[in-house]
C-alpha cells in the first residue's frame, strides 16, 4: 500500500541546503542547482543543531508503507503486505484504538507473512489492525547531561527527573564494532579500586572481562564497588533482566550518590519483554560508545550478559528458530560477539573497558553461554561460592581467574610479588584437606609450612569491605610488605 510522498525536499529548500546531505560532514552546502551556502555564520552551536536537523530529514522516507495483522499466536504477530518492505530487525508500529500504537520488531518470516514481536504487551491488537513501518532504524541522541540518570531500554527516564536533553548526534542502537585494523591496543592500567582485581587480575583501559558467578554470592556488591572506586571518567551500567525490587536497592544502597553522580544506568527488569531486555544490552553499549567518542575512559558494567542471551533465545524460539545446546538458538552465539566486541579500545583517545557478569547455572562454569563468553573476552573473574560461604568478600578465586593483559602490563617486580602470592595460595589449596584433618606434620615441607604461615595474611589482604577503596599503588606495596621475607632465593 503506497501513500503520497512526503515533502522533505521542500523542507530542505527552506533551509537553503541540499537534500543530498549525507550525515555530519562539515563545510559549505549546495542547493540542487549547485548554489553553495556557508553555514559557518551560524556559529558552532547553531551549525551542530542544523546538522542534527538535516540528518533527521535525510532519514525520512518519501512514502509511508502499511500492512495488516492477519494472525496472532502468543507474542508472535503475523502481518501481510509488508514482506517486501521490511527485513529482520525492522521496527514497525501496530495502530490500535484511540490513535495508540504498539511498537514491534520483525523477528522472522513465514511463507508470505512477516513475523513481529512487541516491545510491550499486545493489549488492543486484533486481526485487521494496520501496521506502519517506522521511518528509520532505532536511533538515540545521547547527551553528557544524562550522567546521574536512570533510563529504560529505549532511552526514556525512569527516575522521575526532568526530560532528558537531546544530543546533537544520533547513534544507532545496534551499531557495528570498530574495525579491527583501526582499533588501538589496550591502554594503561585501570584502577578499579578492588584489591584482589588490582593485584591478581590487573585490568587495562579497553580490556573486556567477565565476572562468572552463581546466584546470590555478591555480584551486585562487587559491581557497585567497581563503579564507585574506579578512576575511569564515566560509568555506564546496564541492568538486564534484573529483579524490579533490586533496582532501587542497587542504585540507592550499593551505588549511592557518589557512584550515581558519574554513572548512567540502563534498566530492563525481568518482567519486561524479551525485546526490551535485549535492547537494554544494546543501549548500554551505545551509550558507552557515545562517551568514548567524547574522549572519555568509560567503564561499562552489565549485569548480566546471560539474561541478554536468554532474551535472544526467547526471541529466536518464538520466531521458529531451532534450539541447540541447552535450548539456546544459533543466533544467541552470533549476537554475543556482536555485543561484546563493541566494548574495547576505540580508534581515538577514548576507550570502553567492559566488565560483564555471567550467571552460571548450578555453578556450572562450562555451560554454553559461559563457555562462549569466556572465549570472546580478555579475561574472567570467577566468584566462588565456597569462598563466600566462609565469609571472605569479594569471593574471587584467584587461581581460577585470569587477566589476559597480565603479565605484560606489570613491571618485573610486580609480577614477582603476584606470582609468589599465587604460589602460596595454590600450595595451601593443594594441602588444605590434609591440614584440616591434621594429617600434615609441621616441618615436612618448607613450602607448605610457608603457605600455612602466610595463609591468614593473604586472606586478610583479599578481604575488602564494600565501603573501602584499595587504590592501585597501595595494593602492590601492601602485598609486597605482606610477603616480605617469603620470596624464593
Amino acid at each position: 500500500m503506497i501513500f503520497l510522498p512526503l515533502s522533505a525536499p521542500g523542507i530542505y529548500k527552506s533551509l537553503n541546503t541540499t537534500r543530498h546531505y549525507q550525515g555530519y560532514n562539515p563545510g559549505p552546502y549546495h542547493d540542487e542547482d549547485g548554489t553553495r551556502y556557508d553555514i559557518s555564520c551560524l556559529g558552532s552551536e547553531g551549525e551542530t543543531v542544523l546538522k542534527s536537523v538535516l540528518a533527521e530529514l535525510d532519514s525520512l522516507q518519501e512514502y509511508e508503507r502499511y500492512g495488516r495483522v492477519v494472525g496472532i499466536q502468543g507474542l508472535l504477530v503475523e502481518v501481510s503486505g509488508l514482506q517486501r518492505s521490511v527485513s529482520i530487525g525492522s521496527r514497525c508500529h501496530i495502530m490500535i484504538r484511540n490513535d495508540e500504537e504498539v511498537a514491534c520488531e520483525v523477528v522472522g518470516f513465514r511463507n508470505d507473512k512477516a513475523l513481529f514481536m512487541p516491545y510491550g504487551g499486545l493489549d488492543g491488537v486484533g486481526l485487521g489492525c494496520r501496521v506502519r513501518v517506522a521511518e528509520h532504524d532505532a536511533v538515540i541522541y545521547p547527551d553528557a547531561s544524562w550522567l546521574g540518570r536512570v533510563v529504560n531500554a529505549i532511552g526514556e527516564p525512569l527516575d522521575g527527573g526532568p526530560p532528558l536533553l537531546r544530543g546533537p548526534v544520533g547513534y544507532r542502537i545496534r551499531s557495528e564494532p570498530p574495525p579491527a585494523a583501526s582499533r588501538n591496543r589496550t591502554g594503561a592500567k585501570l584502577d578499579l579500586g578492588v584489591r584482589v582485581i588490582n593485584t591478581f587480575l590487573t585490568c587495562c583501559q579497553g580490556q573486556r572481562m567477565g565476572i562468572f558467578a552463581g546466584s546470590g554470592i555478591g555480584k551486585s556488591i562487587l559491581l557497585s564497588m567497581l563503579a564507585r572506586f574506579t578512576n575511569a571518567d564515566v560509568n555506564v551500567i546496564g541492568l538486564v533482566g534484573e529483579r524490579g525490587r533490586e533496582v532501587q536497592e542497587f542504585i540507592q544502597d550499593d551505588l549511592g550518590d557518589e557512584g550515581l553522580a558519574r554513572s548512567l544506568i540502563v534498566v530492563a527488569t525481568s518482567d519486561e519483554s524479551a525485546l526490551m531486555r535485549r535492547q537494554a544490552g544494546y543501549l548500554t553499549l551505545t551509550l558507552a560508545e557515545f562517551f568514548r567518542d567524547q574522549e572519555k575512559q568509560v567503564l561499562c558494567l552489565m549485569d548480566s550478559v546471560t539474561r541478554f542471551a536468554m532474551a535472544q533465545r526467547e526471541i529466536g524460539l518464538t520466531g521458529g528458530e531451532p534450539p541447540a545446546s541447552k535450548g539456546y538458538t544459533p543466533t544467541v552465539f552470533a549476537e554475543l560477539p556482536k555485543l561484546l566486541e563493541r566494548a574495547g579500545p576505540g580508534t581515538g583517545v577514548g576507550s570502553i573497558t567492559g566488565l560483564f557478569t555471567v550467571l552460571v547455572e548450578g555453578d556450572d562454569h562450562n555451560e554454553p553461554v559461559a563457555d562462549a563468553v569466556r572465549g570472546i573476552l580478555d579475561g574472567h573473574i570467577v566468584l566462588d561460592r565456597s569462598i563466600a560461604e566462609r565469609g571472605r568478600y569479594p569471593p574471587v578465586n584467584v587461581l581460577r581467574s585470569l587477566s589476559r593483559t597480565m603479565p605484560d602490563c606489570n613491571t618485573e617486580e610486580e609480577n614477582i610479588i603476584v606470582n609468589q602470592a599465587k604460589k602460596m595460595v595454590a600450595t595451601y589449596e593443594d594441602m588444605a584437606e590434609m591440614i584440616r584433618l591434621g594429617a600434615y606434620r609441621q616441618g615436612s615441607d618448607p613450602k607448605v609450612d610457608q603457605a600455612i604461615e602466610y595463609r591468614d595474611r593473604i586472606e586478610t589482604f583479599l578481604t575488602q569491605d564494600m565501603h573501602e577503596r584499595g587504590d592501585l599503588e597501595s595494593c602492590y606495596s601492601g602485598l609486597d610488605e605482606l610477603l616480605e621475607g617469603s620470596f624464593d632465593e
